[in-house]
């Protein structure tokens, strides 16, 4: 019989399989094509009765190693996991670098949103993780002992009924600030409003009106007093915490540390703020971040898990975000400039004091206003290459913020969709 006629029985996972020797020898240098040599029988599970080799493998993958040698083309199924594939490929000694372009792409996606997603997974548990390293390094302590117990306490609400009772008192805490706060601003509008309409200089009416603090002492003390709690909140957490560096580059943890200095500032400069008041406005103006410290309330709730998709979503596309954003300052100068000097040269002389602009400051304003689709209407176009350019600036504008939506809803698709089975899994385990 001819050489090229001759044929070879392979049982894969209890699937025969009929073939050509020279199919087998498409690829020389692997498994299969070892089968074609004379020696073959010796070294691999082979039945002389029924004249085939076994192999104990996956036969829907073999399928495709088969079509492999057959088409030179190598794919995988849609629903594959990318180690089981790479360890079958292993196996029969094929290069998974020969898998096609449409499955390697496929694979390589899928792989790519799992590997970002666990590193997601995993950073949630960082914390607990360097705690249980510390207690293990056999640091008897009492520092070591407490750590752990105290790190949870302030920082995890539902890990203990202590904590939830810490929780809840930290919040009547924030809520307090942030009614004092606002019952600040309204003392504070009051002083320099009365300073500036009647007198027009705030510098000389300290001496006649008193500080708004002096005519609401009581703020100032109950200021004081949440403060000192959040002192001694930031305090401990700070000096239990496992790891510093992580604590500091945390910005409601920076926002924490900055609350604390407004108050103990006007406590000590007094005299410099009656000499000052517009001292008290930007020790005002540092009090924002009071409200900053409404975000804690997320921890007293069990964050959904579209929510953290959607943080960890828009962390993976930061890079298109900062591109798109670029192209947003670009569009800004261009149509700004464009408006600027199309309005000066196209309207009459004699109008040119009635445009809306004096600089191009102002227009590069314009312009951004214009392609975020805001459109104020305080500043308008006179002439109509002007108007031209405002109708370019929002199309542009409009196409600008349409682009990053389908990549953002591509990605968090592919999140969702990851969160969704890694939950399953947990759930399923813990039955």
């Amino acid at each position: 019989m001819d050489g090229s006629k001759e044929k070879i029985i392979l049982n894969v996972g209890g699937i025969r399989h009929e073939m050509y020797c020279s199919t087998l020898r498409t690829f020389p240098g692997t498994k299969l094509c070892s089968l074609t040599e004379p020696h073959a029988s010796t070294l691999y599970d082979y039945n002389p009765i029924t004249k085939e080799f076994f192999f104990d493998r996956s036969a829907q993958l073999f399928g495709y190693v088969l079509s492999y040698y057959r088409t030179k083309h190598l794919h995988c199924p849609a629903d594959t996991c990318r180690s089981v594939l790479e360890e079958e490929l292993a196996f029969w000694e094929i290069s998974d670098a020969q898998l096609a372009p449409c499955c390697w792409l496929k694979l390589t996606n899928k792989d790519s949103q799992l590997e970002e997603f666990n590193v997601w997974d995993e950073n949630e548990h960082t914390d607990d993780e360097r705690l249980v390293v510390q207690v293990e390094r056999r640091d008897f302590s009492w520092r070591a002992r407490w750590q752990p117990k105290i790190w949870s306490i302030f920082e995890k609400p539902f890990s203990s009924l202590s904590a939830k009772c810490l929780a809840i008192i930290s919040l009547l805490f924030i809520i307090g600030i942030v009614i004092i706060f606002c019952e600040e601003t309204k003392a504070q509008y009051e002083y320099f409003a009365a300073n500036l309409t009647i007198f027009g200089r705030s510098d000389v009416i300290h001496s006649i009106h008193e500080p708004y603090y002096h005519q609401a002492p009581y703020l100032l003390h109950l200021e004081l007093f949440c403060v000192l709690w959040f002192t001694f909140e930031f305090s401990m957490r700070f000096f239990f915490c496992p790891d510093k560096k992580k604590f500091l580059r945390n910005p409601l943890n920076v926002a924490d540390f900055l609350s604390l200095f407004p108050v103990y500032i006007e406590l000590f400069t007094t005299e410099q703020i009656q000499k000052m008041p517009s001292l008290a406005l930007w020790l005002g103006f540092v009090r924002i971040v009071y409200l900053l410290k409404l975000l804690k309330i997320i921890k007293l709730i069990e964050t959904p898990l579209i929510l953290r998709v959607l943080s960890y979503t828009l962390k993976s596309i930061i890079q298109e975000i900062c591109f798109l954003l670029m192209i947003l300052a670009f569009e800004t100068l261009f149509f700004g400039s464009l408006f600027f000097y199309g309005e000066l040269l196209g309207v009459h002389p004699s109008y040119r004091g009635d445009l809306h602009f004096t600089d191009i400051i102002i227009c590069f304003w314009w312009a951004l206003i214009t392609l975020t689709t805001v459109g104020y209407g305080d500043i308008i176009p006179l002439t109509t290459f002007g108007q031209v350019m405002a109708a370019f600036a929002a199309i542009f504008g409009m196409l600008t913020i349409i682009i990053p939506i389908p990549i953002f809803l591509v990605k968090f698709k592919g999140y969702y969709a990851t969160a969704i089975t890694k939950q399953k899994l947990k759930m399923s385990k813990k039955q």
